[in-house]
C-alpha cells in the first residue's frame, strides 16, 4: 500500500513504528538513515506499460534495471515487479556491469539450468522482447527503510528526492547530468509491505493518522512529467497526458 504524506506526518509515524521495527541494515549506518536507489525503467515504444500504470489496470507489470551504487564492480538487477489485483511480486536477478548491455542486444550469455536468479533473468528477456522493451527513463529517489523486529513479513519505507531522467543509457549514473525532480509538492511518498495476515498494528497505525492509500507510480509520475515538460523519450503527444 502507498500513501503520499507530509514530512510531519512522515516523522509522526516514524516515532510511532518504532515499538514494533527497526532500520534496516541498508538505512542502519548511512547518513539519515537513507540510502539512495536507482533504476532504469524500460517499455514499448507505444510505453504501454506506463499506460497500463495509469489506467489502474489490475493485473500489470513492469521491467526495471536496478542499482544501488555507480561502482561498477558491483551488479545490477534485472527485476520483473508483478501486480495480480492486489497482490504485488517481485521477481530479480543479478547482472554484472559488462553484461547488462549484451544482455539486452540479445547477445547469449551462458547461465545455469537450474537456478533461480537464471529463470528470474530468462523471464524477464522473455517479457522484454515480448512487448520491444527499451530503457526509457532513469528513476532515483532516496530511501529510509525499516522491518519487522520480530520477523520480516512488514516493512515500511519512506522515499524522498524523486528524480528522473530521460537518458537511455542502461547503465545511467546517479551523478550524470539530465536529473530533474517530480514535484510532489514536498511529500514523501509511504510504502508498506507485508506477507501474510495484515498486522492489528499496521491496521491502527494507518486509522490514527487517517491515511488514505493510493496509487504513487514513480516511473509513470515521471514519465508524465517529463512529457508535460516536452523532453520525453520515447517522443508521445503532449494530448495523451492531459
Amino acid at each position: 500500500m502507498k500513501y503520499l504524506i507530509s514530512e510531519s506526518t512522515a516523522a509522526a509515524v516514524t516515532q510511532y513504528i518504532k515499538a514494533y521495527t527497526h532500520l534496516d541494515r541498508h538505512s542502519e549506518f548511512k547518513p539519515n538513515n537513507a540510502y539512495m536507489i536507482s533504476s532504469v525503467y524500460m517499455d514499448s515504444p507505444e510505453l504501454r506499460l506506463c499506460r497500463e500504470s495509469l489506467d489502474g489496470q489490475k493485473n500489470r507489470f513492469k521491467l526495471r534495471i536496478r542499482t544501488y551504487t555507480d561502482d561498477p564492480d558491483y551488479p545490477r538487477y534485472f527485476e520483473i515487479k508483478r501486480r495480480v489485483t492486489t497482490i504485488i511480486v517481485k521477481s530479480r536477478a543479478r547482472v554484472m556491469y559488462h553484461s547488462v548491455k549484451p544482455l539486452l542486444a540479445g547477445e547469449l550469455i551462458s547461465l545455469p539450468d537450474h537456478d533461480i536468479e537464471s529463470e528470474n533473468l530468462r523471464q524477464f528477456l522473455l517479457y522484454m522482447h515480448s512487448i520491444n522493451a527499451k530503457p526509457v527513463v532513469g528513476i532515483r529517489y532516496m530511501r529510509q527503510a525499516f522491518e519487522g523486529v520480530i520477523d520480516d513479513r512488514v516493512r515500511i519505507t519512506f522515499d524522498r528526492e524523486l528524480s528522473y531522467n530521460t537518458n537511455d543509457n542502461p547503465l545511467l549514473k546517479t551523478t550524470d547530468p539530465g536529473w530533474y525532480l517530480v514535484p510532489l509538492s514536498n511529500k514523501v511518498i509511504l510504502e508498506i509491505k507485508f506477507t501474510g495476515t495484515y498486522p492489528a498494528w499496521l491496521d491502527r497505525m494507518v486509522k490514527y493518522f487517517g491515511l488514505k492509500s493510493q496509487s504513487v507510480s514513480k516511473y509513470a509520475n515521471s514519465i508524465r512529467q517529463s512529457c508535460l515538460l516536452r523532453f520525453c523519450a520515447p517522443h508521445v503527444p503532449l494530448s495523451l497526458w492531459e
